[in-house]
């Protein structure tokens, strides 16, 4: 009775949620069976598979990293649900009982963690074959428990009453502080966006450390530390993404106010610059301070063209999460032609030239379609 919502869920988030990490999910793709000569993939893997059955602390690790990719789902589907345009989920979604709901939301987190289960579904088998009977069991019924939880969390958020008179306890500490132009995004990510914001940063400390495991026989390669920053920087799509819808909600009067266009892409700069303060101090604890400096506004440049990019086309999601994988892709490979040092300047450029040309002919995006 549940299948048209469940349909419907399917469509919106699970759909969406691969066109949007297709270039980062193609990319570990590559990692995990691009790095092994194919004669050695499966014995490869298998040898993964029994280490992390065998060993408690390994299967902790797996474990932590499955949840991780889980909370990035929640990143994705959280992000989308208070979206405008999927504002009928919560008058039509919520119609149905709340345990056809659970049922709905579980087939979309299932859905969106198709990768980690088809994997853990072979880890099973091998353990199995391997006489690990408690390790498979154990690896089914957290598997059953992170997608119930989802399910769970996903019902809760939908059937929330949101009550718009109530402030946020930081809202009435800062109420009467001065706040500068480039703040106010900042402001809203602490007040409204916490929950994207801590899963945004839980998903570039996964990526740092699986980078740099990945490559630890050539963890020093200025290469490894590119390809870091730029998958970092393509994990902040989403925040990205609610700065510019931010803009367009909020703050549309500025551009009657009397701030070039210079200035406001130096703030948005500075908007970037504080979002990325975490991996910015986790750059100067391992790099040399001018390496550093250079990897970071390398970061914040990538940032820059993907807010640039929303000026061409508008609020449209769908061109969006196009263009991000495919520009992941672009200068990925520039980095591995060791150009890293060549397209921060370029990217720079770029990106300005696009919010410059853009800024006042942003197009109107209504239900996916420009106008």
């Amino acid at each position: 009775m549940n299948a048209p919502l469940t349909r419907v869920l399917l469509k919106i988030f699970s759909a969406g949620f691969y066109r949007v990490h297709a270039g980062i999910l193609f990319f570990l793709f590559l990692v995990l069976f691009g790095l092994v000569e194919p004669s050695q993939v499966i014995g490869y893997h298998i040898s993964l598979m029994l280490a992390f059955i065998t060993s408690p602390a390994m299967m902790a690790v797996v474990f932590g990293i499955w949840l991780l990719y889980t909370l990035k789902g929640w990143h994705y589907v959280t992000g989308q649900l208070f979206a405008v345009q999927q504002s009928f989920l919560f008058y039509s979604s919520t119609s149905y009982t709340k345990s056809k709901q659970l049922i709905s939301w579980a087939m979309v987190q299932a859905t969106i963690n198709l990768p980690v289960l088809a994997y853990a579904g072979v880890s099973c088998g091998v353990a199995v074959r391997h006489h690990y009977y408690l390790a498979a069991i154990a690896i089914v019924l957290y598997l059953v428990f992170i997608i119930c939880l989802s399910s769970w969390f996903y019902v809760r958020m939908v059937n929330r009453l949101i009550d718009g008179s109530k402030q946020s306890f930081l809202i009435k500490i800062i109420a009467k502080w001065k706040k500068p132009y480039f703040s106010l995004y900042i402001y809203h990510v602490l007040d409204k966006l916490k929950l994207t914001y801590l899963i945004t940063k839980a998903l570039s400390y996964l990526i740092i450390n699986g980078v740099f495991l990945l490559f630890a026989d050539v963890s020093h390669d200025i290469r490894v530390a590119g390809i870091a920053v730029l998958a970092i920087a393509m994990a902040h799509a989403i925040v990205i993404f609610e700065e510019r819808k931010f803009e367009e909600t909020f703050l549309i009067f500025s551009r009657n106010l009397p701030y070039s266009r210079f200035k406001l892409f130096y703030s948005f700069a500075a908007v970037y610059l504080l979002l990325l303060l975490p991996e910015g101090v986790w750059l100067f604890t391992r790099f040399s301070p001018l390496m550093a400096v250079g990897l970071f506004a390398f970061g914040i440049s990538v940032t820059l063209l993907y807010h640039s990019f929303l000026y061409l086309f508008g609020l449209n999601m769908d061109k969006y999460m196009q263009w991000v994988p495919g520009m992941f892709v672009l200068i990925f490979w520039l980095i591995m032609f060791k150009l890293i040092w060549v397209i921060v300047p370029l990217i720079l450029l770029i990106g300005f030239l696009i919010f410059y040309n853009n800024y006042y002919q942003v197009p109107i995006v209504v239900k996916g379609e420009e106008k």
